[in-house]
């Protein structure tokens, strides 16, 4: 579907060197804050307790949420589990409480609270335990890159691989800069929205490429800049209609989801708008600096035919 249609084509490869150098001053300050700062992990990562409350009615989220407020504990993760009136509760470690101290001052404060309040369950998540799903989470996203690139050698070629791979660590990696930067929890939820970015991001690129690689065999005289310039423009419409609609919904989460779908929306929401920038304005200059041509997307068979034309004419 195409609601509009540009009909000159939009110069964004004269522009690649300004966008490439922002993103590179970009990306530097990134990794600067996850060097300097670091990220701030949540219970998933650090170890801490969790504790599950049964209500007699439907739980009060924002009520329990001040309840433990109160009670001076920071960080804690606060949601419903199976029903709405079973409540999931997580603490950080705190060095100066053991478990049983811990539990007991939260129990007491939300029976104090509500009467009604039945703690059916409280289990330790310990450090060991948060290791290994970092280590487990690194991996996924390390396994990831690796298929997108082989996924993108085999359909297109190296440049275009390489292209987007550099374009799609630059999204990681700013995500990561701004958790760093604003010390937003990091966990399992907002790996999820990274590994979900690198595969949406990835998904523009193949969409621009391949207008590209058709670009090739159609506009015959055009140089590569040309073509790549007319692959972004035709499918502005495209992706101007599927960022919009997938940002509302994005939002929408951000805005009404409340504490447990906060900072997953919000990694999705900066994922989506660099994955935007990055799949034009970051891997199509990558790409063109590569050397990508016509004879490497297509190949020289597409050549042989039109020499052999050219001898046959008068």
């Amino acid at each position: 579907m195409e609601l509009f249609r540009i009909k000159k084509d939009i110069p964004f490869m004269s522009y690649g060197r300004l966008t490439t150098s922002i993103s590179l001053i970009t990306f530097i300050l990134a990794i600067f804050f996850l060097m300097h700062r670091g990220l701030h992990y949540g219970v998933d990562f650090t170890g801490g307790t969790v504790m599950e409350v049964h209500y007699p009615t439907t739980a009060n989220i924002a009520k329990i949420r001040e309840v433990i407020d109160q009670t001076g504990l920071k960080d804690v993760t606060v949601q419903n589990f199976g029903s709405s009136q079973d409540v999931l509760i997580r603490l950080p470690v705190k060095k100066e409480l053991s478990i049983a101290q811990l539990s007991e001052k939260i129990s007491s404060s939300l029976k104090n609270a509500d009467s009604g309040a039945e703690i059916r369950r409280v289990e330790s998540v310990g450090s060991q335990v948060g290791e290994e799903l970092y280590e487990n989470g690194a991996l996924a996203l390390l396994l990831v890159c690796a298929g997108i690139m082989g996924y993108l050698a085999l359909r297109f070629e190296w440049r275009f691989a390489v292209a987007a791979i550099i374009a799609n660590m630059h999204d990681v990696i700013i995500i990561l800069g701004f958790f760093a930067f604003f010390q937003w929890e990091f966990n399992l939820t907002v790996l999820a929205a990274i590994l979900a970015v690198l595969g949406y991001s990835v998904n523009e690129s193949v969409v621009v490429f391949d207008r590209v690689r058709e670009n090739f065999k159609k506009m015959r005289k055009a140089s590569a800049v040309q073509v790549i310039d007319n692959a972004i423009t035709r499918t502005m419409s495209r992706t101007i209609i599927t960022h919009l609609m997938t940002q509302t919904m994005v939002c929408s989460m951000l805005f009404f989801g409340g504490e447990t779908l906060h900072n997953f929306s919000l990694a999705l929401t900066i994922g989506i708008l660099f994955g935007i920038y990055s799949s034009v304005l970051v891997a199509c200059p990558i790409a063109m600096w590569l050397g990508v041509s016509r004879a490497n997307l297509i190949g020289d068979s597409e050549k042989k035919p039109r020499e052999d034309e050219a001898a046959l004419a008068p």
